[in-house]
């Protein structure tokens, strides 16, 4: 395109000179008419038609602070034979006849129109067309929004559907970093998570913590040498629930809120309609503190307490309530449940560490997924201390909101990580489950980034009304192919498109379809 304004007082005058042309064309259509014996006002109706316009046109030149431009508009096509040019330059001009648009051939003009096609800004094509501000902007997307952040830790995240622009964000810079990753099964929302991880582990220094209940994310991690701990009740890998550091809590005092870790895993483990009472509570805290007394006086690896302290230091207490909660305990002490009653053996200070927890049972699932989350509470105050960022990835996020006591803490990560340099990303299909949490409302407001891939029609209906989204811009998450979505960014929301190349390694590690997947004996171990 080539815009190139024109002098108001000039354009304003050479209009005003066509109105005179038209109307002297006019007066000589009635002269005509009256020598010929029929009435003046049958006059061409072109004459007529360009007469009212030009009017309008000085009308909005003088008075409605609209300029003139003179515009060409040159489309150029390409093709390797000259059948194919052919075919191009008929599809070209269908397209434009569509929507009451005549292209031109530029017949012997060709080397212009290539030369002008260039970036050289130079217009070697004589037809240009009049038009105003408002009409010339029509053919600029002006209302293309951009998201492209020059920075030493901005990720790719997509071309922009509109424009086809890099999409280059950093989280770190958005009021709330915390984040969700939305989409139905085979939408590419594990996939996009194992690309943001890729991206930050290789361009920024972030720690990277992931919760995976699928295992998913093993043949990632130990590609990049990762640690990938199983828990399971047949592995030999374990952490302790009760580890603790003196960054444990932004107060003086971190067994106080580890007790409240402590107390929510007792109310797990003891269930019940109504959880723990309060004289449990009482005991269960009395306890705490007097387990972790050792270890405070002597900080070393051996003096850190297990499970099975807090178990003997229960069944000291008088109260019948201690002896109740104990009881409870004892087969996650004593049972076939005790792969939580051992000390951490595992490198849990790698950049990059991945909790497997496939093989847990369902009810084992929750207990698991709680003390993750506070061995990533941990790892994020350590990191806080030395100014080290801390990325979380949630799998399968509405699992967490399920039971009272996971999302709880779910929604304390979400309140209280920004200011100890955590960036927690929840990744989950089931919207509606996610939706149906009472606690879904503060994890929403308090997420600035959502990368949303296609929804189903239900979650669709709901997130639009959440999010504020626009039948427009919902129509990208509608039947929207793998990689292609949504992305809210602060106050800006784009529509994307991901295409990743399927023929490098980094895809073979990446993919979930099972046709796809590497076989374990491939991985690198």
């Amino acid at each position: 395109m080539h815009i190139q304004s024109v002098d108001q007082n000039k354009a304003i005058k050479t209009v005003k000179h066509t109105i005179t042309e038209l109307d002297r064309s006019k007066i000589e259509e009635q002269k005509k008419a009256v020598r010929a014996g029929y009435d003046m006002d049958i006059i061409p109706s072109d004459l007529a038609t360009y007469g009212k316009d030009a009017k309008a046109l000085l009308q909005e030149l003088q008075n409605q602070n609209e300029r003139m431009f003179l515009v060409t508009f040159l489309v150029m096509n390409t093709g390797k034979t000259k059948q194919e040019l052919e075919n191009n330059v008929f599809q070209a001009q269908s397209i434009a006849q569509k929507h009451n648009c005549n292209l031109r051939r530029l017949d012997f003009q060709q080397e212009q129109g290539l030369m002008s096609s260039l970036p050289l800004a130079q217009n070697l094509i004589e037809i240009r067309r009049g038009l105003t501000t408002s009409s010339t902007a029509i053919f600029v997307p002006f209302t293309t929004q951009e998201l492209f952040q020059v920075g030493g830790e901005s990720l790719y995240y997509g071309l922009n559907a509109l424009s086809n622009n890099l999409i280059m964000v950093d989280r770190k810079l958005l009021k709330n970093p915390n984040g969700l990753i939305l989409g139905t099964p085979g939408s590419g929302k594990s996939f996009s998570a194992k690309r943001e991880i890729t991206n930050a582990f290789l361009i920024t220094d972030d720690d990277i913590i992931i919760c995976d209940p699928e295992a998913e994310y093993t043949a990632l991690v130990m590609r990049f040498n990762g640690q990938v701990i199983r828990i399971s009740p047949t592995s030999t890998q374990y952490i302790n629930p009760m580890d603790i550091n003196s960054n444990y809590s932004e107060e003086d005092n971190p067994i106080a809120l580890k007790s409240d870790f402590i107390l929510s895993l007792c109310e797990l483990i003891v269930g019940g309609k109504d959880g723990l009472q309060p004289i449990e509570k009482t005991v269960i805290d009395r306890c705490v503190h007097k387990i972790y007394r050792n270890y405070f006086n002597d900080p070393r690896p051996e003096n850190m307490p297990i499970l099975e302290d807090l178990y003997n230091e229960l069944l000291l207490q008088e109260e019948k309530e201690a002896r109740h909660v104990a009881t409870a305990l004892e087969i996650y002490v004593k049972g076939s449940l005790n792969l939580f009653n051992h000390r951490t053996n595992v490198d849990i200070g790698n950049r990059l560490v991945c909790y497997d927890i496939k093989e847990l049972g369902k009810q084992r699932k929750k207990i698991g997924m709680l003390i993750v989350q506070d061995q990533v509470w941990g790892r994020v105050t350590a990191n806080r201390n030395v100014g080290r960022a801390t990325r979380y990835y949630m799998d399968e996020f509405h699992l967490l909101l399920r039971e009272e006591q996971t999302a709880a803490y779910s929604v304390e990560i979400w309140k209280r990580f920004r200011k100890w340099g955590g960036i927690p990303t929840g990744i989950t299909q089931n919207v509606k489950d996610l939706l149906a949490s009472r606690e879904v409302e503060n994890i929403f407001e308090n997420s600035d980034f959502i990368y949303m891939l296609n929804q189903a029609a239900g979650g669709r209906a709901i997130l639009a009304k959440q999010l504020n989204i626009s039948p427009h811009q919902l129509s990208y998450v509608t039947h929207s192919g793998e990689g292609e979505g949504l992305l809210f960014y602060g106050n800006v929301i784009l529509p994307f498109v991901d295409r990743f190349p399927t023929d490098l390694e980094l895809y073979r590690i990446m993919t979930t379809k099972l046709s796809e997947v590497t076989p374990a004996a491939d991985r690198k171990e």
